[in-house]
């Protein structure tokens, strides 16, 4: 695939970028928190692996739909890999996993059923706006 944008910022990817590629996390792009959270990704991605769409693009939307989520699914991060979607916790446990290092480690949280870290993951991400201020265009 050639002229893919959005590995990293600014970085143009030619031939079989996505093969060095962990996964592609979408995340609100108008959300303070979220960007937080790409900006704490990037700094730890040694590897350079990870790519980020926003849930806004008109790629994020597409993403959305192959993964089962209807287009305007906004509190959601989902992490697709090796044609999967990890969803909510889920996508979290993969993000960390695959940063590598002490990260991996909390994957074993995974062990608690994902209704339950689900439940938590819904209640951040639902007050998530009020927890940090929403980020002005």
């Amino acid at each position: 695939m050639t002229g893919v944008y959005g590995l990293h910022a600014g970085t143009k990817c030619e031939g079989g970028c996505f093969n060095s590629v962990s996964g592609t996390v979408l995340y609100d792009s108008e959300c303070a928190l979220c960007n937080s959270q790409v900006r704490f990704i990037r700094r730890r991605d040694r590897r350079k692996s990870f790519r980020f769409v926003a849930l806004q693009s008109e790629e994020g939307r597409s993403m959305l739909h192959a993964a089962g989520l209807p287009a305007d699914e906004l509190d959601t991060v989902v992490y697709a890999k090796e044609g999967k979607h990890l969803v909510r916790s889920s996508a979290v446990l993969g993000i960390l996993d695959d940063l590598g290092g002490g990260w991996q480690l909390l994957k074993f949280s995974g062990i608690i059923p994902a209704p339950i870290r689900d439940f938590f993951y819904r209640l951040v991400a639902r007050n998530r706006h009020r927890l940090t201020p929403r980020k002005r265009s």
